[in-house]
C-alpha cells in the first residue's frame, strides 16, 4: 500500500500494520501525527526545548519495542501516558542527581575541618580527567560533548555523524568504563 494511502488510515490500522506487518511506514505516519503532541508533553514537564526534543526521540524509539508488546485501545491517550511517565522518570532521575551532588550549599562557610570534602572532590575530578584519557575515542568524544559541553543527543549526532543509538551507547558505555577506570585507580593507591 503506498504511503499516501496509509496517511488516511486510522491509528488502529497503522498499529496493526506496524505490529503485524512490520511496516515502518505505518510507524512513520504515527510519528508524523503525534510527534508534536509528545514534544508538547515533554515541554510541559521538562521545560527545555532541546531536552524535550531528545525525550521525544527516546519515547518514539521506545515505542518501536513497546507497541508490539501492548494491547492499545486508544493510541493517543496511551501515547500521552507513555510520554508523561517518561518525563516524570527523567525529572526523578535529575532530582536525585541534583540532591546527591549538591552536598555543600554555596553560602556555607569553609573552615579547615570542612575543607576535606572539597579537597576530596578535587581529587575525584583529577582522577576522572585521567580516566577520560583511557576511554576509546568515540566514548570520550560523546562523554565530553554531553557532560562537559552540555550538548544534547541531537547536537552530538550532528557534530559527530553518529546515529542516536550510537551516541546513547557511547555515553552509557563511556560512563560505565569511566567508573571502572576510576575505581581501579582508587584501588591502586
Amino acid at each position: 500500500m503506498p504511503s499516501s494511502n496509509l496517511k488516511n488510515l486510522k491509528d488502529d490500522d497503522l498499529i496493526y500494520l506496524f505490529r503485524d506487518k512490520q511496516s515502518t511506514e505505518a510507524f512513520g505516519i504515527l510519528y508524523d501525527r503525534y510527534a508534536h503532541l509528545v514534544y508538547g508533553v515533554c515541554m510541559k514537564y521538562l521545560k527545555h526545548p532541546e531536552n524535550s526534543k531528545d525525550a521525544t526521540m527516546q519515547i518514539f524509539e521506545k515505542l518501536m519495542k513497546d507497541i508490539p508488546r501492548h494491547k492499545i485501545q486508544i493510541f493517543k491517550a496511551w501515547l500521552y501516558r507513555v510520554a508523561q511517565n517518561h518525563c516524570l522518570m527523567i525529572l526523578r532521575a535529575n532530582n536525585h542527581q541534583t540532591k546527591s551532588v549538591d552536598i555543600f550549599p554555596e553560602n556555607s562557610v569553609e573552615y579547615e575541618d570542612t575543607m576535606h570534602p572539597v579537597m576530596e572532590k578535587e581529587v575525584q575530578l583529577d582522577k576522572m580527567e585521567l580516566a577520560l584519557q583511557h576511554l576509546n575515542l568515540q566514548q570520550k568524544q560523546c562523554i565530553e560533548l554531553f557532560y562537559l559541553e552540555k550538548k544534547t543527543y541531537t547536537e552530538i549526532m550532528q557534530e559527530t555523524g553518529f546515529t542516536f543509538m550510537q551516541v546513547k551507547s557511547h555515553i552509557q558505555n563511556g560512563k560505565r568504563n569511566l567508573k571502572t577506570l576510576m575505581n581501579e585507580n582508587l584501588n591502586h593507591e
